[in-house]
């Protein structure tokens, strides 16, 4: 029998976090796998925007670039797999895919990213990338000085009420929810914020285009994007089983890690939506570079040389 090829560093991601992470590493000839469910949470998204160098640039387009670029490296490989398991080997650690597939390696990067839970609203989840949105800085410009909507989800949403009134003129929907107390009223006034307390039946448009918010009495207000804050949740249970310390974020559950992205796991390294409450390609990228090069120098130092 053949026996298990022992990875230096498993990266359990293929997207920006992921890849950036795996970089460093390749580059200092380790042998590095990089295990990719092929789910990224941008693939919604036609245009990746505000990343250095390559903005308005599709997600997907930067991915596969991203890829070729580190498959040059001859030590590296990909895998593509989702993880399912993952726990403490006599040489680090061994991740089970959900094929059956077991990948051994002497660190691990945690980089599989969120998921988003969207909000049980008619023509919401069709339109998710295109005009329904959640961050300004990566989707605002394009819908600059028109009419647009934000959506009372969590308690951040009034945040986001605030914020998106920079871009446009823009109504703050409650679907049917209770009125904001007084103060706050008072800050979405100040900054033009209008009040919509009706609940929404349904979004209104032709394919992904957003003409309006159809509210449950019958009246349109028109809008060219909406926003949400929505609630995430990780797409694997790695970190759990591993051990790793999390908390809860501003909108789901984040792996704690410190400056150089270590987990609370010896050798388990974190980078990317997974560690943040603030999420773009830019910060993911940034902190994957930060984690691969603790990884290698775990790797050359152990843990007390971090």
């Amino acid at each position: 029998m053949t026996p298990a090829t022992i990875y230096d560093a498993l990266i359990v991601g293929g997207s920006f976090a992921g890849l950036s992470a795996a970089m460093p590493l390749a580059r200092a000839a380790k042998k590095v796998c990089v295990l990719d469910s092929g789910q990224p949470r941008n693939r919604f998204a036609e245009a990746s925007h505000g990343f250095f160098a390559q903005d308005g640039v599709a997600p997907l387009t930067l991915k596969a670039a991203g890829r070729e670029k580190l498959a040059a490296y001859p030590t590296v490989d990909f895998v593509e797999g989702e993880a399912i398991r993952a726990q403490r080997s006599d040489d680090g650690f061994v991740v089970e895919t959900l094929h059956g597939e077991r990948l051994y390696a002497r660190k691990l990067v945690l980089a599989f990213g969120i998921r988003d839970h969207l909000p049980d609203v008619p023509g919401l989840a069709e339109r998710w990338g295109g005009t329904v949105l959640h961050c300004p800085y990566c989707h605002g410009y394009e819908f600059l000085n028109q009419p647009l909507g934000v959506l009372r989800v969590t308690p951040m949403s009034v945040h986001q009420a605030l914020l998106i009134s920079e871009w446009g003129p823009t109504t703050f929907f409650l679907n049917g929810g209770d009125r904001p107390d007084a103060e706050t009223l008072g800050h979405l006034k100040a900054r033009g914020v209008q009040i919509e307390p009706a609940p929404i039946a349904t979004l209104e448009g032709e394919a992904e285009t957003l003409d309006g918010v159809r509210l449950s009495d019958g009246r349109v207000v028109p809008l060219a994007a909406l926003y949400v804050a929505t609630r995430t949740e990780m797409t694997s249970p790695l970190a759990e089983q591993l051990g790793c310390i999390i908390q809860d974020g501003m909108h789901g559950p984040l792996i704690v890690v410190d400056q150089i992205g270590q987990t609370s796991v010896p050798g388990v390294f974190a980078a990317g939506d997974i560690t943040r409450s603030m999420h773009n390609a830019s910060f993911a990228a940034a902190d994957g570079v930060m984690a691969g090069v603790a990884a290698h120098r775990s790797l050359v130092f152990g843990p007390l040389g971090l």
